[in-house]
């Protein structure tokens, strides 16, 4: 019987539309807007100035905290703007933006790096070098991949889970990169064991990526550290929680890490980077992105240049198609609409969901009917009806107190919600008040 975490989720319609189409290149875009904030924790402080000329893979902007990650030039130009754009947010934060240079405009010549298994650096240089090339989570969360790594001596970990769940409909950038890369992947894995000093690693993968299940099987067949878990397709397996659940039927505590049941998780796009920026010395300046939708002409997947206007991805693939109501940010449960098509990639854009019309109305909100759904879906075990109430009428304290921040913002509840209610708007805002509460508390 597969695995899969035991409350709540739902079975959404996969449309893994790209699921079968191989990673493409971009090309490399004329201009590039890259954002100082693109993980969670301070702003990166730019070290580089108005018409400097820039490297691709240099520092441009250094981390300025413990949780904070150093951003590279994906390119090589020069500085035309220290400014403030609209990024995926909605929200104007600060960015470089870089004119390519002529050599890099129209072409690029893909480094083939060979498969390098040897691994010559020590557990505290391995961390070095991922704070160094600034390695975030590339799941969606962009958490500073070294600050994961850097473990408290009171902590003990025994298991390093790799996530491959991809759950989010659509979505299918790390389902390719699965299939492309296992080896690299493998050897990533590797690393990170070295680095925690531990000789365990699971790797869970959804059974509706069977081909990609097979490739680690026989990458891993002589390696005694790394297990393969094929999971029951359930959403939103990806979380964290629900997945150490799923693999190890080891429970988080409710405001807790896995850290505190002796896990530690990582998405299978940010092992491919470890590995090259630990046996390449290649800082993470570019990713692969999924460009998807019912109607678009050429779905597809691509390795994409952090900074490159979204724009440039909708014209790859044949342009918008008529009667598009919104630009998605991810997937189509927990992204985040985009204003324009002139926000960035950056190191958290895993898909551009290009939503039609008729997919994208939502039916008439009316009264909540009581009839649970929205309990029964949950995968935290929250009443969602209730959170909706009281974040809608300002009672934030009591929002807090019914656990209203342990909310991973899935969606399944507004997705099963008869009534139609914007469950999770209302929760969002909830979190963000409750916050704000707590900030001014301290």
């Amino acid at each position: 019987m597969l695995k899969t975490f035991p409350i709540g989720g739902i079975h959404p319609p996969e449309n893994k539309i790209t699921s079968s189409k191989g990673i493409k290149r971009m090309p490399v875009p004329k201009v590039v807007y890259v954002p100082i904030s693109q993980h969670i924790g301070v702003p990166s402080e730019i070290i580089v100035d108005k018409k400097e000329k820039v490297e691709i893979g240099q520092v441009i902007a250094k981390s300025s905290g413990f949780v904070s990650s150093n951003i590279h030039s994906p390119v090589a130009g020069v500085v035309t703007k220290l400014d403030k754009i609209i990024d995926s947010s909605g929200y104007k934060k600060q960015c470089i933006v870089i004119r390519t240079d002529v050599k890099n405009e129209t072409n690029f010549e893909e480094i083939d790096f060979p498969l390098k298994t040897k691994i010559e650096l020590e557990p505290k240089e391995i961390i070095q070098r991922i704070s160094d090339f600034g390695i975030v989570g590339l799941g969606g969360a962009t958490f500073p991949s070294h600050v994961k790594l850097n473990v408290r001596e009171d902590k003990k970990i025994d298991c390093l889970i790799i996530n491959g769940v991809e759950c989010e409909p659509y979505l299918t950038a790390d389902h390719r990169l699965m299939i492309e890369k296992a080896e690299e992947i493998a050897v990533g894995i590797e690393i990170l064991l070295v680095a925690l000093n531990i000789n365990k690693a699971i790797i869970g993968i959804e059974n509706n990526k069977k081909d990609a299940i097979d490739i680690f099987k026989k990458v891993t067949q002589n390696n005694t550290k790394i297990q393969i878990a094929a999971l029951k397709v359930k959403y939103p397996q990806g979380g964290e929680k629900q997945l150490v659940r799923a693999i190890l039927n080891r429970e988080v505590p409710k405001n807790g890490l896995p850290l505190d049941v002796g896990v530690i998780v990582h998405n299978v796009g940010t092992i491919f980077a470890i590995y090259e920026a630990v046996q390449y010395n290649k800082p993470l300046i570019e990713r692969v992105v999924t460009v998807t939708g019912k109607k678009m002409e050429n779905p597809d997947n691509y390795w994409v240049k952090i900074g490159t206007p979204i724009k440039d991805l909708i014209e790859e693939v044949g342009g918008l198609p008529e009667g598009t109501r919104k630009l998605i940010n991810g997937g189509p449960m927990m992204g985040k609409a985009i204003k324009n098509t002139d926000v960035p990639v950056t190191k958290g854009t895993s898909g551009i969901l290009v939503i039609s019309e008729e997919e994208a109305s939502r039916g008439k909100t009316e009264n909540c009917i009581r009839c649970g759904e929205c309990v029964f879906v949950c995968p935290m075990g929250l009443e969602a009806h209730l959170l909706m109430n009281l974040a809608e009428k300002g009672m934030f304290e009591k929002a807090s107190n019914e656990d209203i921040m342990t909310c991973i913002e899935c969606g399944s509840c507004s997705y099963v919600c008869p009534s139609h209610r914007p469950l999770l708007d209302y929760i969002r805002f909830g979190k963000n008040s409750v916050k704000k509460l707590e900030t001014a508390k301290k």
